[in-house]
């Protein structure tokens, strides 16, 4: 594999975390940042379950469709008759 030379902009903070990572492991900031490249290409987009990010917040409730239906139900069932005793 050929090498390409390339500048990164990293804020300072986080240049320093990395810096520090690599010398805690004993490794250079140039393994440590390709690893992470490479580990961040191998994975699907989005989470680690191959979910996209925005299914995260506003479709990470599927699991509970049943519940939903069930608790929607129960209101519908408790909503559809009125008791004209509670209307005086």
């Amino acid at each position: 594999m050929e090498n390409v030379k390339t500048t990164l902009e990293i804020p300072d903070l986080l240049y320093r975390r990395l810096k520090a990572s690599a010398a805690q492991q004993g490794r250079t900031v140039r393994a440590l940042v390709n690893e992470a490249i490479v580990e961040k290409l191998q994975k699907p987009a989005g989470d680690a379950a191959g979910q996209p990010a925005w299914k995260k917040a506003f479709g990470g409730l599927r699991d509970l469709r049943a519940e939903t239906k069930r608790i929607e139900s129960l209101i519908r069932s408790e909503f559809s008759s009125v008791n004209p005793e509670d209307w005086r």
